[in-house]
């Protein structure tokens, strides 16, 4: 539990101390090095508001006399510095006499993001977990040559979302007007609920009776409450459905489809 265990101390004094991320440095001795690093596979670190993540930061490792260990990681969010996850597991795998592929596990829940919005910092909203996070971890060599590296790698841990579709009347005649509704929401870590986004563009997309082809049709604003709703004109018979491309915060969504048969 090594960053989790310092930031969940931000009821108390201690949360003024990590803030603030480290600034970006390495330091050490000799020539170990971490000359690559991919988390969760290179894509998004993705939490609604139930379940544990578990994800991995594979780090390749490079130094003459081969790698003996990593001893520390951590990884947390790059503006503010805070970072609820535990550092659960590391496993080294040698590809070579001076290089190993080292994976790191990571997990993170949202009931560990949540006591930051719980009045422990004022003005602060758990959600603001949510962005690009950096890693960090200090790796060592069988000479004992050792590596202190902040910043080896960036990502995005990003709030969960859901996204529905309903289009109707089914069937519709041919020419006639089809309503498409639906409805954009995301996980909240401060509520540990699913709340409306307001304001986004949402594309909505269609595809022809036996095609495989979906195209984008429109685009479409949320409402205050994440609802979706508007009016087009049904050419064929096919499937409806939305999709949401995400943002820096949260996470890309297509909704299930709703086919639509002709009269």
């Amino acid at each position: 539990m090594r960053h989790r265990a310092l930031t969940a101390a931000a009821a108390g004094a201690a949360a003024m101390v990590v803030l603030t991320a480290p600034a970006a440095h390495a330091e050490g001795r000799g020539d170990i090095r971490v000359i690559k690093t991919v988390v969760d596979h290179g894509t998004n670190v993705i939490v609604g508001t139930k379940k544990a993540i578990a994800f991995p930061i594979a780090m390749t490792i490079r130094d003459d006399s081969g790698i003996k260990k990593v001893s520390r990681v951590s990884a947390f969010n790059a503006t503010n510095g805070f970072g609820p996850v535990d550092w659960t597991d590391t496993r080294c795998e040698k590809k070579s006499a001076t290089t190993s592929v080292c994976t790191a596990t990571m997990t993170i829940h949202p009931d560990w993001i949540r006591p930051y919005g719980e009045g422990g910092i004022e003005g602060w909203n758990a959600n603001q977990v949510a962005g690009v996070w950096q890693v960090n971890a200090t790796v060592n060599a069988n000479d004992r040559d050792y590596w202190i590296s902040d910043n080896i790698a960036r990502f995005k841990v990003k709030r969960a979302s859901v996204l529905t579709t309903d289009a109707g009347p089914e069937p519709v005649a041919k020419g006639g007007k089809l309503t498409v509704k639906g409805k954009l929401t995301r996980a909240s870590w401060q509520s540990l609920k699913y709340w409306g986004y307001a304001g986004q563009p949402v594309k909505l997309q269609f595809k022809k009776a036996g095609s495989t082809k979906w195209s984008t049709v429109k685009t479409a604003t949320t409402s205050s409450t994440g609802g979706l709703s508007t009016k087009v004109t049904a050419t064929a018979a096919g499937s409806w459905r939305w999709y949401f491309p995400g943002t820096t915060t949260t996470a890309r969504v297509t909704s299930a489809a709703d086919t639509v048969a002709l009269k």
